[in-house]
């Protein structure tokens, strides 16, 4: 099944320092929804073990995340794949950082990713709506983390 996402976010800090967060996994372990461990196999390249519930299915994943086609701190494109107790998926994304001022930086992304198994079997329509919810939980988990370590 094929899901497709995209949006925008405006975070509380400049450019460069946004994308040292967003390649930090230390933070995105603490930022990524269900992550329960992230580790680093290679060079841009993580290990995350998540648990998740998807509408009245829930269940335990592995993957891998690569991080490639790095312009810094301007874009990078994000590939992940994993399997899980109840299904297995792939997806990739784009991620621009724009600066909109001294103190703000909007975030732009775009991705696509094919999901199967057990999970897929919700519905297209229910797994979009929790991706978009899962996108904005990370998002809000960054943006907090981000006005923490600033105060």
């Amino acid at each position: 099944m094929a899901l497709e996402l995209s949006g925008e976010h405006v975070f509380p800090v400049e450019r460069r320092k946004l994308w040292v967060y967003l390649n930090d996994p230390e933070v995105l372990a603490l930022c990524i929804p269900g992550c329960t461990g992230m580790v680093q196999t290679g060079e841009d390249a993580y290990e995350a073990n998540l648990k998740l519930q998807v509408a009245s299915v829930g269940g335990t994943f592995k993957g891998s995340i690569a991080l490639s086609d790095k312009v810094e701190p301007e874009t990078c494109r994000i590939t992940v794949q994993g399997s899980g107790t109840i299904g297995h998926g792939t997806g990739n994304a784009r991620f621009e950082l724009q600066t909109v001022s001294d103190t703000e930086t909007k975030l732009l992304y775009q991705g696509s990713g094919e999901v199967g198994g057990l999970v897929a079997g919700v519905g297209q329509r229910v797994l979009g709506s929790v991706s978009k919810f899962l996108t904005k939980k990370f998002l809000a988990a960054l943006d907090k983390h981000i006005r923490q370590a600033a105060a």
